[in-house]
């Protein structure tokens, strides 16, 4: 278990997959509408603090994947070099 701290306190995600559903819960909170504006505040701080952390850990899944690929990622095109795709 991770002891990481964020910078107020609570305690860092351990997961890219944990960040995610913690997230997907504190949107489904912010849009039922019922916390108070206090409530609301922390909890878009804290969304703020996951979605950071998910794009960095995304960042660096992607330098793995470019150094496995030699540098040469191309970008996905739909309908390119598929079989029957003229």
């Amino acid at each position: 278990m991770s002891n990481k701290l964020t910078a107020d306190g609570v305690a860092a995600p351990e997961s890219f997959e944990q960040a995610m559903a913690e997230l997907a819960q504190l949107v489904a909170q912010m849009e039922a509408g019922q916390l108070p504006l206090e409530a609301s505040v922390a909890t878009y701080a804290r969304g703020s603090e996951l979605v950071r952390y998910c794009a960095a850990q995304l960042e660096k899944v992607e330098a793995q994947v470019k150094v496995l690929e030699g540098d040469m990622l191309k970008p996905f095109a739909a309908g390119n070099g598929g079989e029957g795709d003229q």
